[in-house]
């Protein structure tokens, strides 16, 4: 057994015999990449960037790492990689949409799917020769499922390698893992999109009536007239000018000695 695979085995005997929470240095490494998840990467870009990062130092074999992401359109492309030839690599397998990251980043797709000698593997005649002839012959793909929601967005994670055989139990447990915590954090950080996007509108909407109260205000005042009225002088206002009513309630509020409107018709 190596070195490293000495220290996998403890590790893993760690997570089950000991009650008390694991301290060794993987661990330490993916309770770090989860906080960095939830609590600084606010961007999925950022997000699928530490992930893939994390992909190349941690998994054994990797040489190259990339993510597909599966439009609910079904079309493919690559966000975000260590090396222009991985773009390449997914890039043929989109074309003839044949490969474990196509395979694995469809919403019904494999959780894994991986191989270790490219250049001979049936399942894949156009991808996997081509792959080869880049120099590349092991292949490790594993899913990505930010949204559970339909129209669905999904992906993978694609782990590449110029050696044969270069992928076992631990690059795909690792991958795994890393793929779980990507589409956790995915998940997290679009929710929280979400919530801020929700947030900012619900802002401008108190924004825009507290504003269009105040333009109300001012009509009421030099005009005598009711808030009804007011309100339809403000409309009628927007309507002929082609302004949007909030935008003509700020100019009024904000220079209503020098802004006077046309008064409403009956």
């Amino acid at each position: 057994m190596s070195i490293g695979e000495d220290e996998w085995a403890r590790e893993r005997a760690r997570f089950g015999a000991d009650s008390e929470p694991p301290a060794g240095p993987l661990t330490r490494q993916f309770a770090e990449l989860t906080r960095t998840l939830l609590e600084v990467t606010p961007t999925v870009g950022g997000v699928l960037r530490l992930v893939v990062g994390a992909a190349s130092a941690l998994v054994p074999g990797a040489d190259l790492v990339s993510v597909t992401l599966r439009e609910p359109d079904g079309t493919y492309h690559t966000p975000v990689e260590t090396d222009p030839v991985a773009v390449r690599l997914d890039q043929v397998q989109y074309d003839h949409g044949e490969g474990p990251c196509v395979e694995s980043a469809r919403p019904d797709g494999p959780a894994i799917g991986w191989s270790q000698d490219l250049a001979h593997d049936p399942r894949w005649p156009s991808f996997g020769p081509a792959a080869a002839g880049f120099g590349y012959h092991s292949v490790l793909a594993t899913a990505l499922l930010p949204d559970a929601r339909p129209p669905r967005r999904s992906g993978a994670l694609n782990i590449y390698s110029s050696r044969p055989d270069a992928f076992d139990s631990r690059s795909i447990d690792l991958a795994l893992l890393l793929a779980t915590h990507a589409s956790l954090a995915l998940a997290h950080t679009e929710s929280v999109a979400a919530a801020q996007l929700e947030q900012e509108h619900l802002l401008r909407a108190v924004e825009s009536r507290d504003v269009i109260g105040q333009a109300k205000g001012i009509l009421m005042q030099r005009r005598g007239i009711t808030a009804d009225e007011a309100f339809d002088v403000l409309r009628r206002a927007s309507q002929d000018l082609n302004v949007k009513l909030a935008d003509l309630a700020v100019t009024l509020a904000t220079r209503h000695t020098e802004v006077d409107l046309p008064a409403a018709e009956h």
